[in-house]
């Protein structure tokens, strides 16, 4: 089962927008493509960097001085939701 692409656009700390689309955990540049899209931006510059966050982690995060064109925030998120990932039990929940 496809998981999720995950993008919060933030601005002084609080997110501006947000939008999920359908991936799998290798086509996570196809889901942002569509994402940019519709949010109406440019795609950023992916770096050796993000990828290495992406297949370490599930997430990255992209900066003003990622994108060819200006933006109006400080910067950009993505994360992989993984459906079949089972949920964390919050430790505090059972104190």
């Amino acid at each position: 089962m496809a998981g999720q692409l995950w993008v919060r656009v933030i601005r002084r700390n609080k997110i501006i927008e947000s939008k999920t689309a359908p991936c799998s955990y290798e086509t996570w540049q196809e889901a942002l493509d569509e994402i940019c899209r519709a949010l109406d931006m440019s795609r950023p510059v992916i770096m050796p960097r993000h990828e290495r966050d992406w297949d370490s982690f599930g997430l990255t995060q992209f900066l003003p001085e990622h994108f060819m064109e200006s933006v109006e925030f400080d910067r950009m998120e993505l994360q992989y939701i993984d459906p079949d990932k089972k949920k964390q039990k919050n430790f505090y929940a059972e104190l």
